[in-house]
């Protein structure tokens, strides 16, 4: 069974999804798994080796200049490329006209069809194409997760029974020796800070990144300061300069890093703390111990399960360094 599914965006989002590979590979072993995606996500996904392929698009790009000659062949090799293989059931996991348009344009097998969800589910984007298009439009109750909302359409179109627990499918990362095998002794001491997200409402202030450093350092662990952008990098710098202004060596900065480079990183962590960012809900599907910043209530939505390794901390107008502290301490136990 050939079956292609459409995820494009957002990097949370597409995390979010990532269970459904694992569980359509466990339903139906010999299946081949496909998945559309914005190119500037899919170095995580070919971390997956469940995915026969990834095909990236820039949707978002061409949007900026859909008549240009250059958007105009990009396109045609897209969907050249898109249109490559016949499948069996195409999956529209995200709800939108964008990923409408994806499912449409796939190549569909003789008595294949597609799928989407029929409804709009609390807190998500959801657009009518998804169900205009789709063969088989399933409804899934509007108070419903994002990681369970994926893995539901899936099953249900599929036809397959759901697992308890989600698999990322890059829990292998964690036992992998990576870029700073050379040096293990300070890769099983570091805690990263995932400060960085692309709403400045879901930052936590700098004084409390500081202070719960200050705490980690006391406790034996140093700091890693990743980022994804010059302003990030910025917000990294000032956290680390305080640390190291207090205790040297206790704060690194990282170089700024490629999606796939960096999860590897993460991966080789003792722990990590992060605001609701796609960054964060990759330590989340690494399986590492984590605590997740929400000064949103959606952590229901978005946040991770708790389990004992990993834990959400609200609260408004953001969650304070104790509470942080003592949701860490739970989740290292």
């Amino acid at each position: 069974m050939k079956i292609l599914l459409v995820k494009l965006s957002s990097l949370g989002d597409v995390v979010h999804a990532l269970p459904v590979v694992q569980d359509i590979r466990a339903a139906l072993p010999d299946a081949q798994i496909d998945w559309v995606v914005e190119k500037s996500f899919a170095s995580v996904l070919a971390l997956n080796p469940a995915l026969a392929r990834v095909i990236p698009c820039e949707i978002r790009r061409w949007r900026k200049s859909p008549l240009s000659a250059a958007t105009r062949r990009e396109w045609r090799d897209f969907r050249e490329q898109l249109q490559q293989q016949a499948y069996d059931a195409v999956i529209d996991l995200q709800g939108l006209s964008k990923s409408a348009l994806v499912a449409w344009l796939a190549r569909l097998a003789p008595g294949g069809q597609r799928y989407a969800l029929a409804n709009q589910t609390e807190g998500s984007g959801y657009e009518a194409p998804t169900r205009w298009v789709a063969d088989v439009a399933i409804r899934i109750k509007p108070h419903t997760a994002a990681v369970q909302r994926s893995r539901e359409l899936a099953a249900r179109a599929l036809g397959y029974p759901l697992q308890p627990a989600p698999d990322f499918g890059l829990k292998r990362l964690v036992a992998q020796q990576g870029r700073l095998q050379d040096a293990p002794e300070k890769i099983a001491i570091r805690i990263a800070f995932v400060h960085g997200t692309s709403r400045a409402d879901k930052e936590w202030p700098l004084a409390h990144w500081v202070e719960l450093g200050r705490r980690f350092n006391e406790a034996g662990y140093q700091i890693a300061l990743p980022h994804g952008n010059a302003k990030e990098g910025a917000t990294s710098q000032a956290i680390a300069d305080a640390l190291n202004a207090h205790a040297p060596a206790s704060a690194t900065v990282w170089p700024l890093l490629a999606l796939d480079a960096l999860t590897r990183e993460l991966a080789q962590c003792a722990g990590v703390i992060g605001v609701d960012s796609g960054v964060s809900h990759i330590a989340v599907a690494l399986d590492l111990p984590h605590v997740q910043l929400y000064n949103f209530d959606t952590a229901w939505r978005t946040g991770p399960v708790p389990a004992g390794r990993q834990a959400s901390v609200f609260a408004q107008p953001a969650p304070g360094v104790d509470a942080v502290w003592q949701a860490w301490l739970a989740c290292s136990a």
